[in-house]
């Protein structure tokens, strides 16, 4: 991809910012230990974070030490279902808690080729009945809770939000989407590899669902709440915030997603930024664009659960 494409403001740590192999198997535990050592955050302070146990995996809670609203949000980290763990968003879930006295729990689900589908979707399951089971003692109304996620995470919580409304029962207000990892077939076009598109390209694409899934990207069959985008009725479904960049490798099937949920009838706003690649928010957090997209969310949230000013 041309850099001059970039918004100028994130241009430059775009070209600082490594497109790492993540299709090269045999790399693969280099690259998760280097990204579990870089990728750490510090939670804010006026945050208290606790682990969880929670089925097979485990749970990050952020509880805002003052100002808690009685809301909360299930938080799916990144990474393309083959790296990443829930400590990398410390800062980001302690934020959520603390600016939005938000209750957050991040779900430490397992990965990808190790554990394939449905490892993370029952994790990710498992946290959302760990966060209800908890709701009394936590002071949290179970009906105010956002299912939340980047990348693969925003991915794995439209599945999840499939698979809760089909289950019936509590359902969550909203679905929180950063860029979300929707839909393999993007991964089973050859033309995409020539892009290059920074941060996360198709043939690391590739790889991911190729793991996740355990057959190659865009077979004719999928498994059920295995792909967001592979699902026919998109009706019922909770409300939904979509964000993007526009030169994300996601954005076709992300706009695709968000306009089937408004012809289902599902609430949906899709919220596009000119120049910015994938994971623009981590890659340059001080940028205006990046202010302005989080800022977005922020609103998003404060309408869809009440949250006071």
């Amino acid at each position: 991809m041309d850099l001059h494409l970039i918004d100028p403001e994130l241009r430059p740590r775009y070209r600082m910012f490594p497109t790492l192999p993540y299709h090269r198997l045999s790399w693969r535990p280099a690259l998760r230990a280097l990204l579990r050592a870089l990728g750490h955050s510090r939670p804010v302070s006026g945050v208290s974070v606790e682990t969880h146990p929670a089925g097979a995996a485990q749970v990050r809670l952020y509880r805002p030490e003052k100002g808690a609203t009685g809301a909360g949000l299930l938080w799916l980290h990144g990474g393309g279902y083959i790296v990443g763990g829930a400590s990398q968003d410390d800062r980001r879930c302690s934020l959520f808690a603390c600016e939005q006295g938000l209750i957050v729990v991040s779900v430490d689900y397992r990965l990808a080729p190790e554990h394939p589908f449905p490892a993370a979707l029952t994790d990710a399951h498992a946290g959302w009945g760990w966060l209800q089971a908890h709701a009394a003692e936590l002071s949290l109304d179970p009906r105010r809770v956002v299912l939340a996620g980047e990348s693969a995470g925003g991915g794995l919580a439209a599945c999840l939000a499939q698979r809760l409304y089909d289950e019936g029962g509590v359902q969550p207000a909203a679905q929180l989407l950063f860029y979300p990892m929707l839909d393999d077939c993007t991964a089973a076009r050859p033309d995409l590899d020539a892009v290059n598109h920074p941060a996360w390209n198709n043939r690391s694409n590739r790889a991911g669902w190729s793991a996740y899934l355990g057959q190659s990207a865009g077979e004719a069959m999928t498994p059920a709440y295995a792909v967001a985008a592979r699902r026919v009725d998109l009706s019922g479904l909770p409300p939904a915030w979509i964000g993007v960049g526009e030169l994300d490798l996601f954005y076709d099937e992300n706009r695709c997603y968000a306009e089937g949920l408004q012809a289902a009838g599902v609430s949906c706003e899709l919220v596009v930024v000119p120049g910015a690649p994938h994971a623009f928010p981590v890659v340059a957090p001080d940028a205006s664009a990046s202010q302005a997209f989080l800022a977005n969310a922020y609103h998003y949230l404060h309408q869809t659960l009440h949250l006071s000013t």
